[in-house]
């Protein structure tokens, strides 16, 4: 019989222990395998090995309208991957286009749509870098500047200690495919100690579980270098992951490439004047003023004098230590860094990284971070200025505003110019300044540099060559060692150069009188109504009359033939008053030069007197002349129009000129300089006080009178009576001004400036209308005809001279306004440098404006997954004159070399066979001075303002350019040189420009260099 006995017990179930113990089992494997994996990273290899290899790029002809460009994060913005977006519209308005650009694959596209960074080896040093246009580099700028060119260049103790801060084992040999992006050991005491932080249990700092590779991506890539949240360190890792496994699973090699990469890039603050500093190399120069090379070789060897070599480590120690909070502790005056520091070095040997003598002299020094730049490398604005014009120009381009900015962009620009010829020119133009230079090239003579000091005289040099494609510009140099490009960058008074302007609005008056009438039939002609004063038209009917078959060249070289006085006795009304001018040689003043012939000789008055046809062609002549109703007959409306143009003109005139005078005196002070302007006597006195104050009381006002005049002021009774004689009668205000025997709008400003004491100028225009009407009224009556006609005649003027500066600014000329007066022919409207360059350009490709290329070809972001390479796209020109004009104008430039005032260049340039060239151009010399003139035109005083040279010139038919000589300010009345030294520079210049234009070797030349 079977049964339970009492004793017997139950016995657990087999599969309950079976089922435990496979659990514990598999615990204990997968615990096993995931120490091992957290170890030897065996899947994470494999796992992101896969996903970066798929990200790669290649570079392909056209554009991507589709790439992926980033949009934030330091290192982006820095060296403008950010910005490329925006900078492709910019270039492609200013006639680039994108010739090849990245084309990225499918994987890369993958990781940056997930948020997380681009994969790619990315660069620690980038910069502007500047090339000629044999891909020779005119300027590199790499920043950081400092770098170690590879891991092994580190010194060891560097690299000791940056890992016991950081990263300890991130170098660990044992784990070939360790994944640097996470340091678990690091990552668990970090999570350990926020876990009893939150719980309120203790916990100890707030210890970073940050690796290098991590910290490389945030300092690069993140918002503002900084981890924000979770997703950023998420971010951060799995990029790191990424980065470290892109070219295998094995990692040692990425492992000492992130070592290098944080010390050649780690952010270290800022120093005002000098900027960001990143890197070690850059941090020791910026913070401690220490040199790379010397600090490496101490910290290399052991056997170096250890006082030395103790602070060159304990320097780039505090910037290792400082590099998480570089501002507060960099900046810190306290010795908080010094102390922190100091903590690291104990730490250091106790862990036996550092010998025990180097700790003890360590901790004995003490550091002292810098607290502004350090003086930096002397730059030379002479060697540079071609390279800055550049930067200039790219800046532009570009929308950037500060050429510090722009240096740090990864961006290759190839340029046109010829670097071995501007190194060439701009050796040459530093020798103008050794006297036995200046004899040996025959600069010593009069007219030269016979009188000043050579030292004080600026000079520069500017080079362009005609292609197909472009003009392109070979050469810009000067010996001015400042930012300033004489070139482009100054207002000078450049003399007879004008008259190049001159006879080339000369020539257009020409062409458009053979364009008017050349095909009319002879008895059309001869009903055409004409003027007495109108020469051109009258000329030109007269010759078309006789040769109806004249062709424009032909009608143009007749013109050329066309006589004009250099009589210098006339006076002429121009500029609103009456002006003598002269001759720069008398034995000039008894001729009649055809055009040609002043234009070879630098006529001085032959010229004026063309200007003085020109005017006339452009105030009545012209078909759209503005002053043509008045030609006629007596158009009353276009007097009144112009009467209302003249008095609106010397309203605003006057109204601008009491505003300078009065804008900086105080309120109180006005009514005195007011009283100190007017006639010291008790009649206008008193009108221009109660003109101003009518509301004032008889006390006041006597109180002024005697102050302005003392016992002049008079009685008390007569005071009272010229009171009560303003008080009781309602004077207009041109009345006002003509009782205080002032101008009107004087009076009138310094009311409203009573009242208004903020006011502007742009408030006081608006405001004036009525006073500026009522100040003019006069003109505008019956009986003064012939005032109105003489304003008429200034106004007229002033019409055709903004049609002429229209003309010059079509043909480059680089100012909104001429001077309306005749004297513009001969220099006294301001000029530029490279305007006439330009000028002549035109000449050179006949009559068409053709763009000036300076840059002709953009590598943005090289050998990067957003390459990106921009061409200069050819760009038809503008015709902006007659091809016959050029043709005959440059013939006309020819005879002044040949024959004129640049001749002693004749015969000095050859072709590669040694055949001369063909050479013109035009001389001007502008002796600027501020001048005092007398009611009879004659000049009263004259200050000098500076003295200036220029020849524009021609070589061949592909080169022209610019030579001038410039001496600011009033030393240059110690100087007499004339036009003639720059063409004596441009011959002294043959040897080195040799190469660029003949394509022969360059020769030293008589005075050697």
């Amino acid at each position: 019989m079977s049964g339970n006995t009492p004793n017997d017990k139950p016995r657990p179930s087999r599969w309950k222990l079976y089922l435990s113990l496979t659990f514990l089992a598999m615990v204990g494997v997968a615990g096993t395998a995931a120490w091992i994996e957290l170890q030897e990273s065996n899947f994470q290899a494999e796992y992101f090995h896969q996903q970066a290899r798929a990200s790669t790029w290649k570079l392909e002809p056209g554009e991507d309208a589709g790439i992926w460009l980033p949009s934030s994060g330091p290192y982006e913005q820095r060296l403008g991957y950010a910005q490329l977006r925006g900078f492709l519209p910019r270039m492609a308005a200013a006639g680039f286009g994108v010739t090849a650009q990245a084309r990225q694959s499918a994987g890369f596209r993958d990781i940056v749509n997930q948020g997380f960074f681009p994969i790619y080896r990315e660069k620690s040093q980038a910069g502007l870098s500047i090339l000629d246009r044999h891909n020779q580099a005119l300027y590199d700028s790499r920043y950081p500047r400092l770098q170690y060119a590879s891991f092994e260049a580190i010194p060891p103790v560097l690299v000791e200690a940056l890992l016991f801060i950081e990263n300890r084992d991130l170098l660990d040999p044992r784990h070939p495919k360790l994944n640097p992006a996470v340091d678990w050991g690091r990552l668990a005491r970090v999570a350990a100690g926020e876990a009893l932080r939150r719980a309120h249990l203790g916990g100890g700092g707030r210890a970073g579980g940050s690796t290098l590779a991590t910290q490389i991506e945030k300092f690069r890539h993140s918002p503002g270098g900084r981890t924000h949240d979770t997703d950023d360190k998420f971010h951060q890792m799995m990029s790191a992951a990424l980065r470290a496994y892109q070219d295998g699973e094995e990692t040692q090699p990425a492992r000492r490439r992130i070592v290098l990469d944080f010390v050649n890039s780690v952010p270290l603050g800022g120093i005002p004047g000098y900027g960001e500093v990143n890197g070690l190399g850059d941090g020791l120069w910026a913070w401690y003023g220490r040199d790379f090379a010397t600090v490496n070789q101490l910290l290399a060897d052991p056997a170096a004098n250890l006082g030395e070599r103790a602070l060159a480590f304990k320097q780039a120690l505090s910037l290792f230590v400082a590099q998480r909070r570089p501002s507060g502790l960099l900046g810190d005056t306290t010795g908080r860094l010094n102390a922190l520091t100091d903590s690291y070095i104990r730490l250091l040997s106790e862990d036996h990284l550092i010998p025990a003598d180097l700790r003890e002299a360590a901790l004995k020094t003490t550091i002292h971070p810098a607290r502004q730049a350090r003086p930096g490398e002397e730059v030379s604005f002479v060697e540079r200025k071609a390279v800055n014009d550049i930067r200039g120009t790219l800046s532009e381009l570009l929308g950037v505003e500060n050429l510090y900015a722009l240096d740090r962009y990864d961006l290759t620009v190839h340029t046109t110019l010829d670097g071995p010829s501007q190194q060439a020119v701009t050796r040459v133009l530093n020798r103008l300044a050794d006297p036995a230079f200046l004899a040996c090239a025959g600069l010593k003579e009069s007219r030269l540099l016979a009188k000043g000091d050579p030292k004080q005289v600026n000079y520069s040099l500017t080079l362009y060559e005609r292609t197909p494609d472009a003009n392109v510009l070979r050469i810009q140099a000067d010996n001015l060692d400042q930012p300033l490009d004489i070139n482009a960058g100054t207002k000078l008074d450049l003399g007879s150069s004008a008259k190049f302007r001159t006879l080339v609005s000369y020539l257009l008056v020409v062409a458009d009188l053979h364009q008017r009438y050349a095909s009319m039939p002879a008895d059309e002609l001869a009903k055409v109504k004409r003027h007495p004063a109108d020469r051109l038209s009258n000329w030109a009917i007269d010759l078309l009359r006789t040769k109806p078959e004249t062709t424009l060249e032909e009608l143009l070289e007749a013109a050329m033939e066309r006589r004009y006085s250099a009589d210098p006795n006339d006076t002429f009304f121009t500029g609103g008053g009456i002006h003598r001018f002269g001759n720069f040689k008398h034995e000039d003043d008894a001729k009649n030069p055809s055009v040609a012939e002043a234009l070879e000789q630098s006529v001085n008055l032959s010229f004026v007197r063309i200007m003085h046809d020109v005017v006339h062609y452009h105030a009545y002549e012209a078909a759209d002349a503005p002053a043509r109703g008045l030609r006629d007959k007596d158009d009353e409306d276009t007097r009144q129009a112009f009467l209302n143009r003249f008095a609106e003109r010397e309203g605003l005139g006057f109204l601008r000129t009491y505003w300078h005078k009065y804008r900086d005196v105080a309120p109180e002070d006005r009514l005195e300089v007011l009283g100190d302007s007017v006639p010291a006597r008790p009649g206008p006195q008193a009108a221009a006080y109660l003109s101003v104050l009518p509301k004032s009381d008889f006390s006041s006002f006597a109180a002024f009178m005697r102050k302005q005049l003392g016992d002049k002021a008079g009685t008390e009774a007569g005071l009272r009576k010229l009171f009560d004689a303003h008080a009781t009668r309602q004077y207009s205000l041109a009345d006002q001004g003509y009782l205080a025997r002032i101008h009107p709008l004087e009076l009138w400003l310094v009311r409203h400036l009573q009242s208004q004491p903020q006011a502007t100028l742009k408030d006081i225009v608006p405001a004036s209308v009525e006073a500026r009407r009522d100040a003019s009224k006069w003109l505008f009556a019956p009986r003064f005809k012939h005032a109105q006609q003489v304003r008429i005649n200034i106004v007229v003027e002033v019409a055709a001279f903004e049609r002429i500066a229209e003309e010059w600014r079509r043909l480059g000329y680089p100012f909104e306004h001429l001077v309306p007066s005749l004297a513009t022919s001969i220099g006294s409207s301001a000029d530029r440098p490279a305007a006439l360059a330009e000028l002549m350009g035109i000449v050179v490709n006949d009559g068409i404006r053709r763009p000036t290329v300076r840059i002709d070809e953009l590598r943005f972001a090289a050998d990067t997954p957003f390459e990106t390479r921009l061409d200069h796209q050819p760009k038809a020109g503008e015709r902006v004159m007659p091809a016959e004009v050029a043709q005959v104008t440059r013939r006309a430039l020819l005879r002044v070399v040949d024959s004129g005032t640049a001749r002693r260049i004749k015969g000095t340039y050859q072709d590669h066979e040694e055949k001369p060239l063909a050479v013109g151009g035009k001389t001007g010399t502008g002796d600027h001075r501020s001048k005092v003139i007398g009611a009879d035109g004659g000049v009263r005083s004259a200050k000098v303002m500076n003295r200036a040279a220029t020849f524009a010139f021609y070589i061949g038919d592909r080169f022209y350019g610019v030579v001038t000589a410039f001496v600011p300010g009033s030393k240059a009345a110690a100087y007499d040189f004339t036009s003639a030294l720059p063409v004596q520079i441009l011959k002294t210049m043959e040897p080195a420009l040799r190469p660029l234009i003949a394509d022969r070797p360059a020769a030293e030349g008589k005075c050697g260099g």
